[in-house]
C-alpha cells in the first residue's frame, strides 16, 4: 500500500510540474486557433510591406500565406506580428513561423530554431550609378561606396577590399534610406548591401533606371523561414510547402490551371495535387493541401515574378533563384 501511495504521489507531482506547458502540437494549436501567426519585418519593398489598404504584401508574406493555406485551409487566415529580432520569437509562444529575410547560419540555428528550405539565394552586392563604366567589383577601387556603418555589410566590405588589396573609399551611412539620399546627392557612387535590399532601395529612388546592380557578389546569404526547434510538425509542413511550390513550377502547375491539372494523368502531378493519396497523411494534413497552396498563392515562379520580377519596380532577374534546369539552384526532393 505504501509503495502504491508513493507511486501515486510521484505521478501527481510530475503531472503538476508539466501543467504549465502546452501539451498539444503546434499544428493542433494553429487549427484550434483557426489561423496562422506569422512574424514578419515590413519595410523592404518586394519582400514585406504594408500597402495603402493596410494589407501585408511581398515575397516573405506570400510564403506565410502558403503555409496558412496548407494548414488552416486558406491563405487569408493569418495574423502578422512584427518581429525585429529572434528574441521576440522566443518570448512569444503565439508566433508560429517567422518569414523575414533571415540568413541561415550556424549561430542563429543555435538559438533554438530550425530553418526551412532556402527560398531566396541572396548575397552582398553593389548598387552603382549608371554612368560608371564598370562591370565588376574590381572597378570600384577608389570609388566612394556607401555602407551601413558597423553592420555585417560594413565588415564584409572592408574584409573583401583588404583581401584583394583594393583601395576602399568607404562612406558610412545609417541605413538604406540614407544611402539612397547619398547616392542621389553624389556623396557616394555605389551602395553595398544584400542584393535584395539594393533592389528595394533602387525601386524607391526618384529615377531607378539611373542605377544598376552589379552581377558580382562578395558574400553568400541563403535566406529561409524559421520555426522553433520543438515544432517539428510545423517544420515539416513548412519544408514541403516550399518544395511543393518549386515542384509545381517544374511541372507547370499554376494558380490559373490547377483546377484543370487535377485531371492530369501525370503521376507526379497527381501526387502533388493529392489525387493520389499519401502525402497529406504523411504531414498530418488533408490530401488537398498542396492544391490549396498553388490555388491561393501560386507556384514559386508566380510568387517571385509577382513580387520581385522584371515587371515589378524591384526588377530582379531569377539568377540563382531559378530552377536547376534553367541554370539556377532551386530543386525539390520528390513528393512521394
Amino acid at each position: 500500500m505504501r509503495r502504491s501511495a508513493l507511486v501515486f504521489l510521484v505521478a501527481a507531482a510530475l503531472a503538476a510540474s508539466c501543467g504549465g506547458r502546452p501539451t498539444s502540437s503546434r499544428l493542433s494549436r494553429i487549427r484550434e486557433r483557426g489561423f496562422l501567426v506569422c512574424g514578419v519585418f515590413p519595410g523592404i519593398a518586394g519582400f514585406a510591406q504594408v500597402d495603402r489598404n493596410g494589407h501585408h504584401v511581398g515575397f516573405d508574406i506570400d510564403l506565410c500565406r502558403a503555409v496558412a493555406a496548407a494548414v488552416v485551409g486558406s491563405a487569408d487566415r493569418i495574423r502578422y506580428e512584427p518581429v525585429a529580432t529572434l528574441d521576440l520569437l522566443q518570448r512569444s509562444s503565439d508566433i508560429d513561423l517567422v518569414s523575414r529575410r533571415l540568413t541561415w547560419s550556424l549561430q542563429r540555428e543555435g538559438m533554438g530554431v530550425l530553418f526551412g528550405p532556402i527560398t531566396f539565394y541572396d548575397g552582398q552586392g553593389f548598387l552603382v550609378a549608371g554612368h560608371l563604366r564598370l562591370e565588376g567589383v574590381a572597378g570600384l577601387a577608389g570609388v566612394p561606396i556607401c555602407v551601413a556603418e558597423n553592420s555585417e555589410h560594413d565588415v564584409s566590405l572592408m574584409a573583401y577590399f583588404r583581401r584583394h588589396r583594393m583601395s576602399l573609399d568607404r562612406v558610412g551611412v545609417a541605413d538604406g534610406a540614407a544611402a539612397a539620399r547619398a547616392l542621389a546627392e553624389g556623396r557616394c557612387q555605389a551602395f553595398s548591401a544584400d542584393v535584395s535590399e539594393l533592389a528595394s532601395v533602387r525601386s524607391a529612388m526618384a529615377d531607378p533606371r539611373a542605377f544598376r546592380i552589379l552581377p558580382d557578389r562578395i558574400t553568400s546569404e541563403p535566406l529561409a523561414q524559421i520555426v522553433r526547434r520543438e515544432d517539428v510538425d510545423l517544420f515539416n509542413v513548412l519544408r514541403w510547402t516550399v518544395f511543393a511550390m518549386i515542384t509545381a513550377e517544374e511541372l507547370r502547375v499554376t494558380s490559373a490551371n490547377v483546377g484543370e491539372m487535377v485531371r492530369s494523368e501525370n503521376p507526379d502531378v497527381r501526387r502533388l495535387l493529392g489525387t493520389v493519396p499519401g502525402n497529406g497523411a504523411a504531414l498530418g494534413l488533408d490530401e488537398a493541401w498542396a492544391r490549396r497552396v498553388i490555388a491561393d498563392v501560386g507556384n514559386y515562379a508566380e510568387v517571385f515574378e509577382r513580387n520581385l520580377g522584371m515587371s515589378t519596380p524591384i526588377g530582379m532577374e531569377r539568377g540563382p533563384n531559378a530552377l536547376w534546369s534553367s541554370g539556377g539552384l532551386l530543386f525539390a526532393p520528390p513528393l512521394k
